[in-house]
């Protein structure tokens, strides 16, 4: 193929993306009004989702454990969003539950005398919230969580259901549930030792419920960089942000979808999970228009919603 041709359908492609695109930060915006979170746009295309209790230290409660479902469930399927930054506003990113709240929602099963009974109210309960955590897992856009000072607890278990994890050198993370005389149920314990690869450390951490600072957490894996401070973290989570935004999100959202689940399957099922993906994919304008700007050194690259 001549560099003329190639050139002429590379700028119909790109002429006919950018007109699909229809980039405007002011039509960018979840649906749903959050009382526990602050969404805000930005980059084009970058959401910052961010844990807004800071008077109550960013706690989880009831409201908020379902908000963080429902805000991953609509960025999930919202084509002006690609990329999410998971952050948490005022002192710290979350001092994880809220204690307050939990002893009055204990009041719908503390009347209930069976223990059949009242254990259906509870596993009820208890699978909500692992489906609040996990869908930062299934949320087909990358998730990229900022965390400053403290991350305890149910925060933990949080980011560790984000796709990479940043901190601040003041930060610390606790798995803290084995203080209150329970098994950590929201996540943790099945992710935790798959992100740092190391299941002694996983359990020294998970039986121990000692704290771990921002140097063991880099250099275990938890996190991949440590900034200076809030400031110079969210600077730079956004610009990776921005990065990963400006890619094929066919490409981008494929990727995640194959690495959550070759994760949990042998690298045989893995390899039959991405083929049945790419035998459509590969057909897509994307892959077309990635081939074609490598070939011609094209770098400003515009690709259309998905």
């Amino acid at each position: 193929m001549s560099s003329l041709v190639i050139r002429q359908i590379s700028s119909s492609l790109f002429n006919s993306i950018r007109s699909r695109s229809n980039i405007s930060l002011a039509n960018m915006s979840t649906k749903t009004k959050f009382e526990t979170l602050s969404i805000t746009v930005p980059k084009p295309f970058v959401y910052n989702v961010e844990l807004n209790r800071p008077d109550k230290l960013n706690a989880f409660n009831g409201t908020m454990w379902h908000e963080i479902g429902q805000c991953f469930k609509e960025l999930h399927t919202d084509p002006d969003c690609r990329v999410v930054i998971l952050s948490g506003s005022g002192k710290l990113f979350t001092a994880g539950l809220d204690f307050k709240a939990a002893i009055e929602n204990s009041q719908e099963w503390g009347d209930v005398e069976d223990v059949g009974r009242k254990a259906k109210i509870l596993y009820k309960h208890i699978t909500a919230y692992q489906n609040s955590m996990s869908s930062l897992e299934l949320c087909h856009k990358p998730v990229l969580a900022a965390v400053h000072s403290a991350c305890i607890g149910a925060g933990t278990s949080l980011i560790t259901a984000a796709d990479m994890r940043y901190c601040t050198k003041d930060a610390w993370f606790q798995v803290k549930e084995i203080i209150l005389g329970m098994a950590a149920d929201v996540g943790v314990l099945q992710r935790l030792p798959k992100i740092i690869g190391s299941d002694s450390l996983a359990r020294e951490l998970c039986y121990t419920a000692r704290k771990m600072d921002a140097a063991e957490a880099l250099s275990s894996g938890l996190v991949s960089k440590v900034y200076e401070d809030k400031e110079s973290m969210m600077k730079g989570v956004l610009e990776i942000a921005e990065d990963i935004a400006a890619k094929s999100p066919i490409a981008i959202q494929g990727t995640k979808r194959a690495m959550v689940y070759s994760r949990d399957h042998s690298v045989q099922e893995g390899l039959e999970q991405i083929a049945l993906y790419n035998q459509l994919m590969l057909q897509s304008e994307d892959f077309t228009n990635g081939v074609v700007a490598l070939a011609t050194k094209q770098s400003d690259i515009t690709f259309a919603k998905l």
